[in-house]
């Protein structure tokens, strides 16, 4: 009950993160009836390339060593040359098939996962000699639906083996007649023909439990929204810290802009919302931007340049597109040249007239 309520919890669809995670430790989805319809095509296509010559090469030693039988030492030389040469009939025969098999075999497992290498599924683990553990392996949700899937193949291959036989029952009645000669190739047809028949079975279930695999094991990545959240704030750093990160910085670049609000040659405003405040001195190619802001920032400014007889200068106009285009300890654009010119030379010669 305690695993269907975890599993009930996971509501939220897995991000690529935990799905990487799971791959990296292992964990893919696999199905084993992709690799047993692949090692079932190798054998089929074994048959039908080698299992012709095969047999009519080891009939061929086999009848050769019996014609001679009486020609071999009994000595140990003699046995041991008996048995090489069988041992390598043996390999002539079966090599071929064997490697069929085997590349059918790793193509079914590269078909369904890129190559992985990982230790973690040897990894002792404590849950794994659990005896609680072991029982729901054995008796849990997954057993029972490997169990049916068990006793449905079963009973489909069954049902696809007696169709197939039954249609070929009057010739097996005539095994008993046929010479051993006569017998292989006949053998050998309607093996291939069963295999056929198997094989189309197979890539039918295979298909199917590929899919299945692939959404159980879907559905095995899902995750509670505290994983999620976890797996965020893990990812893109803590929400309240980032926000306090955040107030900390911009704490530091208004000091900033308040201690240079001073040196400022006019601050330029809109009366309610916005302060510019811009120095100029003989040089520069053009003015700089030494602080900005709107509302709270922008009486702030006024303020401290009212303490420091910074002269203040209402554009609101100006004041709306410099706070727009320019940043911090930039010059101005070009395009606010003019105005901007027009309001320095102002300021210039009110403090003229003033020394």
């Amino acid at each position: 009950m305690s695993e269907d309520a975890e599993q009930d919890d996971r509501t939220e669809e897995p991000t690529q993160r935990k799905l990487d995670e799971a791959t990296e430790k292992g964990d893919v989805p696999k199905s084993t009836e992709i690799g047993t319809f692949f090692v079932l095509s190798g054998l089929t296509l074994a048959l039908l390339v080698s299992a012709g010559w095969s047999a009519r090469d080891a009939a061929l030693s086999l009848r050769g060593f019996l014609m001679n039988a009486h020609q071999v030492p009994s000595d140990a030389a003699g046995f041991y040359a008996v048995t090489s040469k069988g041992v390598m009939t043996g390999f002539m025969a079966l090599g071929l098939p064997f490697a069929f098999i085997l590349c059918a075999a790793l193509a079914g497992a590269l078909i369904q996962h890129r190559p992985l290498w990982t230790f973690e599924p040897m990894t002792p683990k404590l849950d794994r000699i659990s005896p609680m553990a072991g029982f729901k392996r054995v008796f849990g949700k997954e057993a029972w639906i490997n169990f049916a899937k068990g006793l449905a193949k079963t009973g489909l291959v069954g049902v696809v083996l007696w169709i197939t036989f039954w249609g070929e029952h009057d010739r097996l009645e005539s095994f008993v007649q046929m010479d051993v000669q006569a017998m292989l190739p006949t053998t050998l047809t309607l093996t291939i023909k069963l295999l056929g028949s198997a094989l189309a079975l197979f890539a039918v279930i295979a298909l199917g439990d590929f899919v299945w695999q692939r959404f159980s094991w879907h559905q095995r990545q899902r995750m509670t929204k505290q994983e999620l959240k976890d797996e965020y704030k893990n990812s893109e750093g803590n929400p309240e810290v980032k926000a306090k990160l955040r107030q900390i910085r911009a704490q530091r670049v208004r000091k900033r802009m308040m201690a240079a609000v001073p040196k400022a040659t006019v601050i330029i405003t809109n009366p309610t919302h916005f302060a510019v405040a811009l120095q100029y001195e003989p040089g520069m190619a053009a003015p700089l931007c030494l602080a900005k802001g709107v509302d709270a920032v922008a009486l702030k400014i006024r303020e401290v340049a009212g303490e420091h007889r910074v002269p203040i200068v209402e554009n609101p106009p100006l004041a709306r597109a410099l706070y727009a285009t320019v940043e911090i300890d930039d010059e101005i654009p070009v395009e606010h040249y003019k105005a901007v010119a027009e309001v320095i030379g102002y300021v210039l010669r009110l403090k003229g007239r003033r020394a």
